[in-house]
């Protein structure tokens, strides 16, 4: 059985709504990750400026957002003294105050500031840990976070240190380098593309067959096939079933809750927003999946996400929003 998504709203149809070149699929590694794009060309074997205008694209949102790049503008805000306040580069603010916004909506569950409790979990730069750490050190390390702390500056675009407080963008930065990525296209003229890095994805425009850029939702193994028509149109799912390790003799996402300081155990194995904007649903997604069901499903409704949840039993709730979308 297959279950479709499509847009309540579709895109007018203007002279360029049908294209006519040939579709060509480029691809790489970043972010620890995989990225490709299959782009609407004008004429065959532009594929290659495409894909070489991808990568530089990328390489300067790593060089702003990257937590495991130590030269990157975020690390040198990590490193930075008590008390300084820093005018941030334009990409590096805008996730920010979009990943502070669903934190302030969803009363912490996303947190971008979590970086001190990431690495004590063993799952950002420093690597893998032995054994889990004890209450006191994670109360040390939960002491160091909070999305609060950041005192975000909209005027002048700057944030503040307030000392050990160190971002990590795993929930946001993907979704906003496929918005990049695709507004970067669209700006060159190849208005009908789909882009994905690390299963987050986002398509404009159509195929030459006049189809949507059909996806599968990424979900774990055993659910019912869901597959969304992107026109226009963004995705990202939050789980746990890509990023897991054993510690301690047991099984651990990588998603925490910064307001515990461990790793979440909500029940939810996936969480999937379908959103305009693609930073937007990878912040609602890690938000939903950490405040679990209940909270997360009231959180989806009252923000008028599309939304699906899955626990061992499948997808098993579909937000209202997302069964307007159902054919």
């Amino acid at each position: 059985m297959r279950r479709l998504l499509i847009p309540e709203i579709l895109a007018p149809i203007g002279p360029d709504a049908f294209p006519a070149g040939p579709v060509e699929r480029v691809g790489g590694r970043i972010m620890g990750t995989t990225w490709s794009v299959s782009v609407v060309t004008r004429r065959p074997g532009e594929g290659a400026a495409v894909r070489d205008a991808v990568v530089v694209e990328l390489a300067r949102l790593v060089a702003q957002l990257s937590h495991w790049e130590p030269e990157s503008a975020l690390c040198h805000f990590n490193r930075a003294p008590a008390g300084s306040r820093h005018v941030l580069p334009d990409d590096l603010f805008r996730v920010l105050e979009a990943a502070c916004a669903v934190a302030r909506a969803s009363r912490g569950a996303h947190d971008p500031t979590l970086g001190a409790l990431v690495d004590l979990w063993g799952f950002g730069p420093p690597g893998p840990v032995a054994q889990p750490p004890d209450e006191a050190v994670i109360a040390a390390a939960r002491a160091r976070c909070g999305w609060r702390r950041l005192a975000l500056d909209g005027e002048n675009r700057s944030a503040l240190q307030p000392g050990g407080l160190r971002l990590d963008l795993s929930g946001s930065a993907k979704g906003h380098a496929v918005d990049a990525i695709s507004d970067l296209l669209a700006a060159r003229g190849f208005a009908h593309h789909l882009v994905e890095i690390g299963g987050e994805l986002r398509g404009r425009g159509l195929k030459p067959d006049r189809q949507p850029w059909w996806v599968a939702l990424e979900a774990p193994a055993g659910t019912t096939e869901t597959v969304a028509a992107l026109h226009d149109l963004a995705i990202a799912t939050s789980g746990d079933h890509r990023r897991a390790r054993d510690l301690g003799g047991r099984r651990i996402g990588h998603t925490l809750d910064g307001r515990t300081g461990r790793p979440i155990e909500t029940g939810l194995t996936a969480a999937t927003v379908l959103h305009a904007s693609c930073l937007m649903a990878d912040a609602w997604a890690t938000a939903v999946m950490v405040l679990g069901p209940e909270h997360g499903r009231a959180l989806a409704e009252a923000q008028g996400l599309a939304c699906l949840t899955a626990s061992g039993a499948g997808w098993d709730w579909i937000s209202p929003a997302a069964r307007r979308m159902l054919a």
